[in-house]
């Protein structure tokens, strides 16, 4: 029951930054884990940076400490600031929300693509 609409992709060159964001239709803090996930072509989903109800933050291995995740509880928006941008970084970037609880559904996003070139 929340609709989610990624933004600030684009094509950026290696070592370079972009703040993506993450914009729910309904009030997500304290009820959702968001969290951001990515593909590259011919690669699964997977996932790149979560935060909990609580406010913990988890992040993948290959983002950790030049990745953050962080919200806006009054915009209800979730952003993933994004720096020392790598090739590998490149891929469609998704951003999902799971309400605490069993067997509850997670939400995604259209998804927005980054591209990190020189």
């Amino acid at each position: 029951q929340v609709q989610l609409v990624e933004s600030g992709g684009g094509l950026v060159q290696p070592g370079g930054s972009l703040r993506l964001a993450c914009a729910a239709s309904r009030s997500i803090f304290g009820v959702y884990t968001m969290a951001w996930y990515r593909q590259a072509p011919g690669k699964r989903r997977d996932l790149v940076a979560s935060i909990t109800p609580g406010g913990n933050t988890n992040y993948a291995d290959t983002v950790k400490g030049r990745f953050t995740i962080s919200g806006d509880s009054i915009k209800n928006t979730v952003y993933l600031q994004m720096n020392s941008l790598k090739p590998e970084d490149t891929a469609v970037y998704y951003c999902s929300a799971r309400p605490s609880g069993i067997n509850t559904r997670t939400y995604w996003g259209q998804g927005t693509q980054v591209t990190v070139s020189s």
